[in-house]
């Protein structure tokens, strides 16, 4: 296509000054024969004519190609007188025009052929390179110069777990003041915590502080349908790592890879097996490993095979934990950094209110807000946005045009209510934020409870008073619109009381009758998606007695919170009141309608 282009364009005459007007040979010869033809230049078939009077348009005219100019003038009658006041001018033909017209239309098909099989036999050569290249790990690198680095300055919280890889760092930096001591630099870090803790993220601040090559790769990208295939990418991955040492290798997920042999899952070859028993092998083995150090992560520590797990292979564990108050306000500063708060938004404030988000779920809350502001057409981020985020990544978005009746409105109002009056009057429960009635995600509507601090165990009383408020609900309902009339609004409520109870009674030993004991053993088989499945190590009579244990602690919470509720049914009914008129109730304004009766006696 560029030769043809390049020949029609070499072919295209440009004067920018006259314009050329083409004429025929017979007026040419009358021209000739009235004397204004001063000079007359033949290329070929082409003739250009320059005329005695300067002004003129140039002309050109075209004759037959095996015919003389001479022959011309003499067949149309050329005066012999005018012929010799002309100047003829013969130039011999481009030699380059010459070939490109004849060698073009002969070459071109020629070359869309050679082409065509030129990218054909790069198309199979590009296949024949896959299947050969099969069993190659192909990790994405990372160098000490690449952009966009992380470092452990945008990492916040988890201060002894940054300890740990900072440790790893200054070894690979300087490794000498260890080997002074005779420390040996550890062979593998497992970084363990529930998803959005920041496991990979500390393994992208270790990429980014090492200076030193990063391979990293995920725990499913090494095992395919080909038997021996995940344990060929395991020895090209550790051979490119060694080539590069000291060097980082980071399995990210390698719990795909790393579950405990003999257990019976899998395919229906041992393919999974025979990876995780190569990266035994590279990380421990007869071939020593210098200079390279594998991080990997995983929120399900419990299934990685012991052999994993010895020391020489996985010396350091490093455990991240869900961030406390503090390291939460010190993330929220990190992901607000780029984000126009307003004044008011106090990030403290925020912190208190999220307990048991990660640093994922705080992130995602402040984009949240963020998209909210720019909804509502506001130059920076409000407390109000940030407080409603919070919802919105706990429940669901709003559903505020959701049409109900008035009767379904009024019993949404008494069941949120009674949540709220049994919690509040509970002495043992977290404190009431705030009740609403406009619906969230699959809830028509909610109650939300906030520790003031963060916990991290929970005692039976908690636990009973916690009870009392779940079924603060369905006991409002049946107080208020009878047996007959309970709706199915509870039953999320009495599936969470259910399993609380269960909870209490089979696994943290909080039943009188029962005594200090755990029921049932739970294991990691897990079949057609379905959860942990839990073996029975007790006989038929005793399930009886768990079961009655549970249904009495249910029972024993409904008493309670029935009795709440009839003795503060002036605050039950002044909150209905205001919710079915605001629809919402903050914390302050719940603390003025409950004690308004308390603080007046």
């Amino acid at each position: 296509m560029l030769l043809i282009v390049a020949s029609i364009l070499s072919l295209v005459k440009f004067d920018e000054n006259k314009k050329v007007e083409q004429i025929s040979v017979s007026k040419l010869v009358e021209e000739i024969n009235s004397g204004l033809v001063k000079k007359v230049s033949i290329e070929g078939d082409q003739m250009k004519i320059e005329l005695k009077d300067e002004n003129a348009s140039q002309q050109t005219a075209k004759k037959e190609s095996f015919e003389s100019f001479g022959d011309i003038l003499k067949n149309y009658g050329a005066n012999e007188e005018a012929k010799k006041q002309i100047e003829i001018e013969i130039k011999a033909e481009s030699s380059w025009k010459f070939w490109a017209a004849n060698l073009i239309p002969a070459l071109l098909p020629l070359i869309v052929l050679v082409a065509f099989f030129y990218f054909m036999s790069r198309g199979v050569q590009g296949v024949n390179n896959k299947a050969m290249g099969f069993g190659q790990s192909n990790p994405r690198k990372t160098g000490p110069d690449s952009k966009h680095k992380i470092t452990f300055k945008d990492v916040a919280g988890a201060a002894e777990s940054k300890q740990e890889l900072i440790e790893i760092v200054d070894f690979l930096k300087d490794p000498k003041k260890f080997t002074a001591m005779g420390a040996k630099i550890p062979k593998g870090v497992l970084l363990m915590g529930n998803p959005g803790t920041g496991k990979t993220l500390l393994a992208k601040a270790v990429a980014g502080e090492a200076g030193v090559p990063f391979f990293h790769m995920s725990g499913s990208e090494f095992v395919e349908m080909f038997v021996g295939v995940g344990a060929s990418r395991v020895r090209d991955l550790f051979t490119k790592a060694k080539k590069a040492a000291p060097a980082i290798v980071f399995i990210d997920e390698i719990d795909a890879v790393g579950r405990r042999r003999g257990a019976g899952l899998g395919g229906g070859h041992d393919e999974r097996e025979q990876t995780l028993n190569q990266i035994l092998v590279e990380m421990d083995g007869f071939d020593p490993n210098l200079g390279v150090i594998v991080i990997a992560a995983t929120n399900r520590p419990d299934v990685l095979d012991p052999a994993l797990l010895r020391p020489g292979r996985f010396d350091r564990r490093v455990v991240l934990d869900m961030p406390d108050i503090r390291d939460r306000e010190e993330i929220l500063k990190i992901h607000a950094a780029n984000k126009p708060l307003a004044k008011e938004v106090s990030l403290r404030k925020i912190a208190e209110r999220t307990p048991g988000f990660s640093g994922a779920d705080l992130a995602n809350l402040l984009n949240e807000a963020a998209i909210l502001a720019v909804r509502r057409g506001l130059k920076k981020v409000g407390e109000p946005e940030i407080l409603e985020s919070v919802e919105k990544v706990l429940l669901g978005p709003e559903r505020k045009h959701r049409v109900i009746s008035e009767k379904e409105k009024k019993m949404t109002a008494y069941h949120e209510a009674g949540h709220a009056v049994a919690g509040y009057f509970s002495p043992h429960c977290d404190p009431v934020r705030k009740v609403s009635i406009i619906g969230r995600g699959q809830a028509g509507g909610y109650t939300l409870k906030m520790p003031s601090e963060d916990k991290y165990y929970h005692t039976l009383a908690q636990f009973k008073d916690e009870l009392t408020m779940m079924l603060g609900g369905y006991a409002a309902e049946k107080m208020i619109f009878g047996k007959d009339m309970i709706s199915t609004g509870p039953a999320s409520d009495l599936r969470s009381a259910t399993q609380t109870a269960k909870d209490m009674v089979t696994r943290y030993g909080m039943s009188e009758k029962l005594g200090p004991r755990t029921f049932g053993e739970h294991t990691d088989l897990i079949f057609l998606g379905r959860d942990i499945t839990e073996q029975k190590d007790y006989s038929e009579k005793v399930a009886e007695l768990i079961d009655k244990e549970v249904v009495d602690l249910v029972e024993t919470a409904e008493k309670s919170a029935e009795k709440i509720l009839i003795e503060r049914r002036a605050e039950l009914d002044k909150m209905v009141e205001i919710l079915l008129e605001k629809e919402t109730i903050e914390q302050d304004e719940i603390i003025a309608i409950l004690e308004e009766k308390t603080v007046a006696a």
